[in-house]
């Protein structure tokens, strides 16, 4: 099981093995009693507590708080726990001003400090997340829930920003796993409706059966099973926003039905015979070609024509690789912390593999394998053999790392390798015949034997 790392700065040594037993196995505690391993530890990334025992520095626990203070401004994420044996109420409010995340007067339980240390650090963890989001809002690298400075992915900012406070129909255009439904949040978030009703559905989700009586709501006894009136996801979304994902899938006497309630801004329940007026925005979402399916005759012209009043195209992450880091460092943040875990950081050479594989999957493909990492690889780092295999196959870099691992090769004796695979290889095809084997391989026959002789075959 993954431990988080908390540092306990003092010079009383019991203490610290007291501690250290009380802490385990949930947390693992390293002793840092000189300055030098005080700097260490505060500069040390995989450090996520500091138990603080303030009486340890200078002429006591005030100087110790000045200290704390200090390494509060360099660790914004590590949580910070002080104790100390002074009973000076000013002492707490100090230390609590410095950055402190809790505080205890000793002698004190430590059996209490494990379950303090690990809420903070997860509380710790959740602020880093939101401080890191804030930041790359500031940075224009995130917008709404969507990740990403790449200059499609602005065009696709200013273009939510641009519809949002209209009531326009907007179709959301895109890949599988571009991440669609977050476009249409966004879009909520930032218009008038944002308050009100938003009611999603994805059409391919029901059989053909269903979704009929989920759109439109249908009265008592409308059909065998119908045993009490039922409003639909469009009168639901009265005043709000409906958002149809895979809208393509519907069929032609849905479309026709859905096209008559757009018209007529009124929605009938299956059995019903009054119809009921509707104040709803529509937001659609597809991953077909649009224009196809009408020429092909599987989606009503009409009904394209309304919805596709202001189309948004999301662009797949393979045109988009810059945008990798970012997301990358949201998911990571995003499943260490909802799964308690210390923030794991990814080796240099995973990003250069990360932004050279295609992405089939884009967004989703992306966070479905970070999240894997996340829960699966022990320790506070992800090196490229924790990546699942046909994205390390597809890379440049991680060809380059397995030709040449951490540990170096043998250049020459790689090189002869090759060579006694290749002339035993032309041998064999040529049924020993050197001559031919030459002629495989285009070389002159001298060099041919030559290299026999040398690497004696």
């Amino acid at each position: 099981m993954e431990q988080y790392s908390i540092a306990v700065v003092t010079i009383k040594e019991p203490a610290f093995l007291a501690i250290r037993r009380y802490l385990a196995p949930d947390l693992r505690a390293f002793l840092a009693g000189t300055e030098e391993q005080i700097q260490a530890a505060v500069q040390d990334s995989g450090i996520h507590g500091i138990v603080f025992d303030l009486d340890c520095i200078g002429e006591g626990a005030a100087d110790g708080v000045e200290v704390l203070e200090e390494i509060r401004k360099q660790r914004e994420d590590v949580a910070l726990v002080a104790i100390t044996n002074s009973t000076a109420g000013e002492i707490a409010l100090k230390a609590s001003q410095a950055g402190a995340d809790e505080f205890f007067v000793t002698p004190m339980d430590f059996s209490q400090l494990g379950s303090v240390l690990l809420g903070a650090i997860e509380k710790r963890a959740l602020q880093a997340e939101g401080q890191w989001l804030l930041r790359q809002v500031e940075s224009k690298s995130a917008f709404c829930g969507l990740i990403g400075g790449s200059e499609t992915m602005q065009k696709v900012y200013q273009a939510i920003e641009a519809v949002a406070g209209t009531n326009a129909n907007v179709v959301i255009r895109g890949e599988s796993g571009v991440g669609k439904e977050l476009v249409a949040q966004a879009i909520v978030q930032c218009g008038d409706r944002q308050d009100k009703p938003y009611v999603c559905l994805n059409c391919s989700a029901l059989p053909e059966t269903l979704i009929e009586s989920e759109l439109f709501g249908y009265e008592k006894g409308a059909f065998t099973g119908a045993d009490s009136a039922k409003p639909g996801l469009i009168e639901l979304a009265h005043g709000g926003t409906l958002f149809l994902d895979e809208i393509t899938t519907l069929d032609l006497g849905l479309q026709s039905k859905l096209l008559r309630v757009l018209q007529e801004r009124s929605v009938q329940r299956l059995g019903g015979r009054a119809a009921k007026k509707i104040d709803f925005r529509l937001i659609t979402a597809t991953n077909d070609d649009l224009e196809a399916e009408v020429k092909k005759g599987r989606f009503r012209e009409d009904l394209f024509y309304r919805i596709n009043v202001v189309p948004i195209i999301i662009p797949p992450l393979r045109e988009r690789p810059g945008d990798i880091p970012a997301l990358a460092e949201h998911f990571l943040r995003l499943y260490c912390a909802a799964n308690k875990k210390p923030l794991k950081q990814l080796q240099p050479e995973i990003m250069e593999i990360l932004e050279n594989y295609s992405w089939p999957g884009n967004v989703r493909e992306l966070e479905n394998m970070l999240q894997r990492l996340v829960i699966m690889s022990d320790g506070p780092t992800i090196a490229a053999h924790h990546l699942p295999q046909y994205l390390l196959s597809s890379s440049t870099a991680s060809q380059e790392a397995i030709l040449i691992p951490e540990e170096g090769v043998d250049f020459d004796a790689e090189m002869e390798r090759i060579e006694v695979a290749y002339l035993s290889a032309a041998l064999r095809r040529s049924d020993g015949s050197k001559a031919a084997a030459a002629r495989l391989l285009r070389l002159d026959s001298q060099r041919m034997k030559y290299l026999c002789r040398k690497l004696k075959l």
